[in-house]
């Protein structure tokens, strides 16, 4: 199974793509910056769009196509939106959805010829809103319409799976001011898991589709 993976190089991404490599898959990384796996990638800012496409043509002509994407690339900014710079709170936006979109619509050719999948993640921040969070929300419930309008959309061609993760225990917190980071008591998910789900989703028999799936701790403050 040949699998993009966008944010491989840390948390959710790096492990989606190292348990496609102990499947036995090939996963290729698009990230900032390079991966802790000897696996394939490129270095790119999903926030440029042209740049994000040609990086993944660039690696379905390495693979010779793509059979999956897990869309895990995503950022944040916290605080009161008069307070967050616009050039901050837009990069959020361009990141985790119009970066999103861009390699699902560069990818689609590629995945219409294989059958194939792609499972984006959105958030729980992507049900339910919380304050000081507006970018953050604002892309992650588009990732929601637009996986849902894309499942319409392609339905028999592309196979699609919004995933709904809680807080997991990632470098994604971290650099962030105290009040915005999970408490000391908080309980999170271990990547790990998440991603065993992920490939669960991924490795569904042909004809049968996950559509949505909510992982989150037994303790989860932002859901339901």
């Amino acid at each position: 199974m040949r699998v993009l993976v966008t944010g491989g190089s840390s948390g959710l991404g790096c492990a989606v793509a190292t348990e496609v490599v102990r499947r036995r898959g090939r996963p290729f990384v698009l990230d900032l910056v390079p991966p802790p796996l000897d696996v394939d990638h490129l270095e790119v800012d999903l926030a440029d769009r042209l740049a994000a496409e040609q990086a993944v043509e660039s690696a379905a002509s390495a693979m010779g196509g793509v059979d999956a994407v897990v869309t895990a690339a995503g950022i944040d900014a916290c605080g009161p939106l008069a307070d967050v710079p616009a050039e901050r709170w837009e990069r959020v936006v361009a990141v985790n959805l119009l970066g999103t979109a861009a390699v699902i619509r560069t990818a689609l050719p590629h995945l219409i010829a294989s059958r194939g999948r792609v499972v984006t993640v959105a958030s729980t921040l992507g049900l339910r809103a919380l304050p000081e969070a507006s970018a953050y929300c604002a892309s992650k419930f588009g990732v929601v319409g637009l996986t849902r309008a894309l499942q319409a959309e392609l339905t028999g061609k592309v196979a699609f799976t919004l995933l709904v993760p809680g807080g997991m225990r990632t470098a994604f917190f971290d650099g962030r001011e105290e009040k915005y980071r999970p408490g000391a008591d908080a309980t999170l998910s271990d990547p790990r898991v998440v991603a065993d789900a992920v490939l669960y989703a991924l490795t569904r028999p042909p004809g049968t589709e996950l559509r949505e799936l909510v992982l989150t701790p037994e303790h989860e403050p932002s859901w339901p």
